[in-house]
């Protein structure tokens, strides 16, 4: 079965996530907010190893609960520091919930932050139209200066188009795979 180029076949948890989760679409908020604090956590590393360590993530971060996340306090940010599962960078952590306070007013706002997040491609899937890969694109731009202006850390065009390859609103994935 052929996949994308970047799927290390050799790694049972990358083919999952690639056959079964990436460019999925989802609408839930629980796995939209996970997905965007995973994404803040590869910057600078490979997404594997942020694979390799979800679980520890969901246990460690309340499975994501974005309410749990955003009433951290300085104590749970050391129990964080400390639990070697996860990837235990200070910034990142305090980004994580700085981002679920504006995750939750984002909430607010729409209604949720499906409601947001696909509104900014009418709720449609924006499909691959080209052989090669972009690190971003106009829509990833658009959302991370959005993302940013509202305050939010690590959210670069580059991972926001990452995140929004995660979640489904952009399937990339390429013409000879058996997901395309």
């Amino acid at each position: 079965m052929k996949r994308c180029f970047w799927v290390d076949e050799k790694s049972e948890i990358y083919v999952k996530y690639h056959d079964e989760e990436w460019g999925v679409p989802k609408y839930d908020d629980r796995d939209l907010f996970e997905l965007l604090i995973l994404e803040s956590f590869q910057a600078g590393l490979s997404w594997i190893t942020v694979l390799k360590k979800r679980e520890a993530f969901r246990k460690a971060f309340d499975n994501f609960d974005v309410v749990k996340v955003a009433n951290y306090d300085d104590k749970k940010v050391e129990e964080l520091l400390s639990n070697e599962g996860i990837i235990r960078s200070r910034g990142k952590i305090r980004a994580s919930i700085n981002n679920a306070k504006i995750f939750i007013e984002i909430q607010k706002e729409y209604g949720s932050f499906s409601n947001y997040i696909w509104g900014f491609t009418d709720n449609k899937v924006i499909k691959l139209k080209s052989d090669t890969l972009p690190v971003s694109t106009p829509l990833s731009d658009k959302i991370s200066k959005d993302l940013k202006k509202r305050g939010m850390k690590y959210v670069g065009t580059v991972i926001v188009y990452s995140y929004l390859q995660a979640i489904g609103v952009v399937d990339d994935h390429e013409k000879g795979c058996f997901k395309y």
